[in-house]
Order: C-alpha cells, then sequence, then structure tokens
C-alpha cells in the first residue's frame, strides 16, 4: 500500500498531522506493507530566499490578516502541537522560501532518508528556530544524513531536483490538492489536513480492505457446493 503526503515545511499543520499520521501507522496491523512517501507543496511560492520580519508580520502583512488574529491562529495551532507533543515557537521562526528545502528532501530519498530529512526540517523550523532557506543549515542537515559534501555542493550550484520539486506542485494541482497537508492512499483515497488519528486508522483499515483480493470462505478449497460454471451446471 503507498501513502503520499503532500507537504511543506513551512506549514505547522503538516507536523501535526506527520505525527497524528505516525500515531495510526504505528498500531496498524499491516504497517510493513505500507510505503510511505512524502511529496513538495509550497504554501508560498513567491517568498523571497529569505523574508525580513517575523512569522507574525509575514502572515499579517503579506497574507492581510490582523496581528490579532494571527496571534490567536499560532495560540492555537501550539496548543494542538503541544498535544502531540511538540513545542511550536512562532516567535523564533525564521520566514524563508522552502523549495531548495524540498530539493534536498529528494535527494534525502534517493539516500533512503527521506523522512529523516522530513522530521529534521520540520522540526528545526518549528522548535528551534532554525532558518531553513540557508546553504550553511541546509549543508549541516544533509550531513548529518550522510549525504556526501560533494553531492550537496552540487544541490547549491546546479538545479538538481527542482524539475522534481515542480512535479511533485503539478501533480499535486492535478489532484485537486489546495491545502496541505494531505494524504494520498494508493491514488484511490484522498484526507485532507491533520486529521485525528483515528480517522488515519480507519482510512487505513478501508484502503487494506479495498486492496485486497477476495478472501475464500471455504478455506480447505474444496469447491463442493454447487455452482454453475463455463461448462455447465453441478448436477
Amino acid at each position: 500500500m503507498k501513502i503520499e503526503i503532500w507537504s511543506d515545511v513551512a506549514c505547522p499543520w503538516c507536523f501535526i498531522g506527520k505525527r497524528r499520521f505516525e500515531t495510526a501507522l504505528a498500531a496498524f496491523e499491516h504497517r510493513e506493507s505500507v510505503e510511505v512517501t512524502w511529496r513538495s507543496y509550497q504554501l508560498d511560492p513567491t517568498l523571497p530566499d529569505h523574508y525580513d520580519g517575523t512569522e507574525l508580520d509575514y502572515l499579517s502583512t503579506r497574507k492581510g490578516m490582523a496581528p490579532e488574529q494571527v496571534a490567536g491562529m499560532f495560540e492555537h495551532v501550539a496548543a494542538q502541537a503541544k498535544g502531540e507533543g511538540l513545542n511550536y515557537r512562532f516567535d523564533d521562526v525564521v520566514v524563508a522560501n522552502s523549495f531548495t528545502a524540498h530539493r534536498l528532501i529528494h535527494l534525502a530519498a534517493a539516500h533512503g532518508q527521506q523522512d529523516a530529512a522530513k522530521e529534521r526540517l520540520l522540526s528545526d523550523h518549528f522548535e528551534r528556530g532554525l532558518d531553513i532557506g540557508s546553504r550553511d543549515y541546509l549543508t549541516s542537515l544533509g550531513l548529518d544524513l550522510g549525504i556526501a559534501a560533494a553531492e550537496l555542493d552540487e544541490l547549491f550550484t546546479t538545479d538538481k531536483y527542482a524539475d522534481d520539486v515542480r512535479h511533485d506542485f503539478e501533480e499535486g494541482r492535478a489532484l485537486g490538492i489546495n491545502g496541505v497537508p494531505f494524504f494520498v492512499i494508493d491514488r484511490k483515497f484522498g484526507l485532507s489536513g491533520a486529521q485525528p488519528a483515528e480517522t488515519f486508522t480507519a482510512a487505513l483499515e478501508q484502503a487494506w480492505q479495498d486492496s485486497r483480493p477476495l478472501a475464500m470462505v471455504n478455506a480447505a478449497g474444496d469447491g463442493g457446493a454447487d455452482a454453475c460454471g463455463p461448462d455447465g451446471c453441478a448436477t
């Protein structure tokens, strides 16, 4: 079973959704048969590499939200995050364009470290106030994940993985995704938002049943019941 998650590392609900999904997956009986892939999405592709202001400044000026409204939103989201064991520090968030961070996630995927990269980026952005747009930071993260310095240098001196990130954007649009996190199971089932773990559990169970062949009730396979087939009916 394949699960694709469209997400932005600059999205606070995406980290909360990740935790809730992980809670459901950890308890899922068939979790070893589940493949999870992170897909790229940007809430604001127009952001400069670095924004000169706080997260509150950014949302209140560029998004046209009242500062009081933004502060209230921060309080609510931080409370939800705390319920998942996360410690959001919105006052310390460094506002930066996430495109290169998404390219790093694709590079990490090539090394089997995609989830680890996603986890670190989300945590470092929302809990530690680190700059996800900084080459120094992204290089340090890549090295921590065991990626060679030469590959990381290539990431910053070329446009490697840029097309992969844009392809994720295009696929998301084709699927009708206009907000994140968004979870797609086997390209048949979609869940929007940081749903409760119970909702993810129900979706996993439904998708698993949908993907399985019919189970024969007569487990012994004796075929003894009367039935008709291409060669006629039982007599």
